[in-house]
């Protein structure tokens, strides 16, 4: 089985499903020749020409909006937004138009898009290359978000949102695009969307991440485990909807819940969880559920990795909430 790094391994799950499937196209800014920014549309040019893959202009709502009207008649597009942090120009056109065409149509229309875009913190980009839009996604009905954490996920749960009916944002942590890398089956595989995985098992703690903050939590629990602390640890990976089922599980076993994420605390998805968790498992908890999260200020430059949760301070939110 080969090793591969998260953008070869979108790149491959894209290769996949164009290969499979002659209705999916790929469009942005710069993914043609240059094959992207980041590198995750290289060589697709090439291979499948500049009908199924083409540079846009530097205009998100119109690739969007050109994106849901090329949905709308069959095909499956997969745009890309170079940066999270300039899909807000495309907003509308998310949130009013694409969300809501089965809804609108009675169930006799879906459009079937999925929209790849970077996101997060860790490389040094900024206020304006550095943010983490989540939130705003997840408040909309009719879409799915989906942020996965290791090339085996990002290949599976692309290629299963390229083939749901339903629009998918695809969040991609940029921080670990070519850090981490794992075993990828070659061909086809889904993973399934709307199910989160348990990563390490506990009894004392459930600790709850997605994205590059999987393996910041990951680290923590092992410094945890060295201190005699022992934590189930979720990977979300789909934020909408999410797999509630899952983290009740682990939290009735355990009691005692840490969210974190690097998207601002407030309004922040943690609130939703920790919401859900209070409403559904109000009796099993030990503790008040904690947040270690991004601060609500703009994201900093050369901050960022005072902003950014790090090991020490989800290590002592654990250790808070066990002391409770």
């Amino acid at each position: 089985m080969p090793e591969m790094n998260m953008i070869q391994a979108i790149n491959d799950a894209l290769r996949v499903e164009m290969e499979r499937d002659d209705r999916v196209i790929v469009m942005g800014e710069d993914i043609g020749k240059f094959g992207g920014v980041f590198r995750a549309t290289q060589g697709l040019y090439q291979q499948f020409g500049e009908d199924r893959v083409f540079d846009t202009p530097l205009a998100e709502a119109g690739i969007i909006g050109t994106a849901i009207g090329m949905a709308l008649y069959g095909l499956r597009p997969v745009p890309e937004i170079q940066f999270a942090d300039y899909i807000y120009p495309a907003f509308d056109q998310i949130v009013n138009e694409l969300s809501k065409y089965r809804y609108r149509s009675g169930g006799q229309y879906s459009c079937p898009l999925t929209i790849r875009t970077p996101y997060g913190g860790g490389v040094k980009g900024g206020h304006y290359h550095s943010q983490s839009p989540e939130a705003y996604f997840i408040h909309t009905p009719g879409l799915k978000v989906v942020v996965p954490s290791s090339p085996y996920d990002a290949k599976g749960l692309l290629i299963s949102a390229i083939r749901d009916e339903d629009p998918v944002l695809f969040f991609e942590p940029k921080r670990i695009y070519r850090a981490v890398k794992g075993e990828v089956p070659k061909g086809e595989y889904l993973v399934p969307l709307e199910r989160a995985t348990l990563v390490r098992e506990g009894d004392q703690c459930t600790v709850i991440a997605y994205g590059a903050m999987l393996h910041m939590a990951r680290e923590t629990v092992d410094l945890a485990t060295k201190k005699g602390i022992r934590c189930d640890l979720i990977d979300l990976r789909t934020l909408l909807p999410f797999d509630i089922d899952t983290i009740l599980q682990s939290v009735q076993k355990t009691g005692r819940v840490v969210i974190v994420h690097e998207a601002p605390r407030t309004c922040g998805f943690g609130a939703e969880l920790a919401a859900t968790i209070g409403e559904k498992a109000l009796l099993y908890l030990e503790a008040p559920v904690l947040r270690i999260t991004g601060f609500d200020t703009p994201f900093p430059y050369t901050l960022e990795h005072d902003y950014l949760p790090d090991a020490p301070r989800v290590l002592a939110g654990i250790e808070k909430t066990l002391n409770f």
